[in-house]
């Protein structure tokens, strides 16, 4: 079964070549995760610029519930990759 079709997110801030690592641990070493372009834009968004989450979903085009579910998601990535001294990379659409 194919879900629905992503719609198109606003995302004001290039995210993209951005990779944080662990310090001391090499690369090659490291389990990755891939924090999507759409859910670092919402982190951006609520956390740094301290947006309510109905604003940051209007001008990221979304619904405020698809706002919170990738806020959720986002924060919970990030947690992990500090907790258990994994490798976060940015994942974009861009080609």
């Amino acid at each position: 079964m194919v879900g629905r079709r992503r719609k198109l997110r606003n995302i004001g801030a290039d995210h993209s070549d951005v990779c944080f690592k662990p310090c001391g641990i090499r690369g090659i070493d490291l389990e990755y995760i891939e924090l999507y372009e759409d859910e670092m834009e919402a982190i951006r968004l609520s956390d740094y610029e301290g947006l309510y989450q109905q604003e940051c979903a209007d001008t990221m085009g979304i619904s405020r519930t698809t706002f919170s579910r990738l806020v959720e998601s986002a924060r919970k990535k990030i947690a992990d990759a500090l907790i258990h001294k994994k490798a976060l990379n940015i994942k974009t659409d861009k080609k």
